[in-house]
């Protein structure tokens, strides 16, 4: 990929095709974030594809402050996801994924992963926002730890040290949870 500030500064000149190419750098890790936060893989397309739409439509106004492009598009994604809780506590919806079920894959496995994507959704429901938000970001964003504390606007330690604690709250819950499981 080129220089990212010199293709930020293509794009903000009207460059599509510069803008392409940020697309493509970051639609992953976006679309990542993204579904982790809202555990639904159909509504994270459309709102990743909406985040860009967004992000095209106000590049003109992104400003370089040594802060990498991917920490605005995660902004951006940031105030999506509050804009879809806020939203979606106002009128009750049934995810799709829980009514039909389509796959060439095995049943099976389709249900088990599910279930494991879900179980793994409610525990880091126990974790602080911050921590939770740590988890996204490194994890499902792929973000490196400097990526993340610039992105949050912590120090480095702080961002090792809440995902630090919140990987061991994670394995604990989980741990407790097989446990009964076995029971």
């Amino acid at each position: 990929m080129q220089d990212e500030q010199g293709l930020v500064r293509q794009a903000q000149q009207g460059d599509k095709d510069a803008f392409a190419e940020l697309y493509e750098a970051y639609f992953d890790k976006i679309y990542r974030y993204v579904v982790i936060k809202i555990g639904n893989k159909v509504e994270a397309e459309d709102m990743t594809q909406q985040i860009f739409l967004k992000a095209y439509q106000s590049i003109r106004s992104y400003k370089w402050k040594g802060v990498p492009f991917s920490a605005w598009l995660f902004r951006i994604a940031h105030n999506q996801i509050v804009d879809f809780f806020r939203k979606q506590s106002k009128r009750p919806t049934v995810r799709l994924e829980d009514v039909v079920v389509v796959s060439s894959d095995n049943p099976l496995r389709t249900v088990e992963s599910r279930f494991d994507i879900e179980r793994l959704r409610t525990a880091t429901l126990q974790l602080t926002s911050a921590q939770q938000e740590v988890i996204s970001l490194r994890f499902a964003g792929g973000l490196a730890i400097a990526e993340v504390a610039r992105t949050m606007g912590k120090s480095e330690g702080a961002v090792k040290a809440l995902q630090h604690s919140a990987v061991a709250a994670l394995r604990k819950v989980l741990l407790v949870g097989e446990e009964s499981e076995e029971r």
